[in-house]
């Protein structure tokens, strides 16, 4: 899996969630449904082929005869985004920088089957734990891949900040770290902080600051020994339901 093929799953993800809470909270989610179509540049007939229904279903649905279940919504969703995807995913990239979801920075994002405890995350990124006095029963619900340099390049402080503050009781890991100072000051002044830091990229040392800020914010601080990103994200998500 290339860390291009990650962003896509992330960025279609995050769009996907916000359309369909835009689809289901709407007074009229029959208009909503065909105002997305619409905006996918996608007809009736192709946006029912992919759901495998007849347009005439899709119809209903659309002219408020009917109402869409959880299920229709997310069939819906995933049609359109498929078919956005073979055209290039143009509209999921417009949508991303629309709604401020972070580009490229943001390599893979995603929830745990089940919550992991601090010791199964450790092995699962062949980790070392930098201090030994953490907070007792961390677990993480989930976990969020950032490209450490991307981040710093692409995000203002405030999205960086923002992003996470969006990210309680998970796993953040911050990639391509040299010795770690950076992405640790941005997690000391943020207001929420993740459950475990997984800093991956320092070979010879990580600085002591970032230990002791770490230390100061009571947040476990993991290096992992992983050779690259990939395998790294390949770890993460063999813990997950979308391997």
């Amino acid at each position: 899996m290339s860390e291009y093929e990650s962003y896509e799953s992330f960025a279609a993800k995050a769009v996907a969630i916000r359309i369909a809470g835009d689809i289901v909270l709407s007074d009229s989610p029959g208009a909503a449904m065909r105002k997305w179509r619409e905006y996918f540049e996608v007809s009736q007939q192709e946006a029912a082929r992919s759901m495998g229904v007849s347009p005439s279903v899709l119809s209903d649905y659309e002219k408020g005869r009917r109402t869409p279940g959880a299920g229709f919504v997310r069939r819906f969703v995933r049609a359109l985004l498929k078919i956005d995807a073979e055209r290039g995913s143009r509209k999921v990239e417009n949508l991303s920088r629309a709604l401020g979801i972070p580009m490229t920075a943001v390599i893979d994002m995603q929830e745990f089957k089940e919550p992991m405890t601090l010791e199964d995350l450790i092995l699962a990124v062949d980790g070392i734990l930098l201090y030994p006095d953490y907070p007792k029963g961390v677990v993480a619900y989930g976990y969020t891949v950032i490209d450490s340099i991307k981040a710093i390049l692409e995000l203002s402080s405030m999205q960086f900040y923002a992003l996470l503050g969006s990210v309680p009781e998970r796993a953040v890991v911050f990639t391509r770290v040299t010795a770690g100072r950076s992405p640790m000051v941005a997690v000391r002044v943020s207001l929420v902080k993740p459950s475990v830091i997984v800093l991956h990229g320092p070979r010879t040392r990580v600085d002591f600051l970032s230990i002791e800020l770490a230390r100061l914010d009571r947040v476990p601080l993991v290096l992992s020994t992983l050779p690259s990103v990939d395998e790294l994200v390949a770890r993460l998500r063999s813990r997950t339901s979308s391997r």
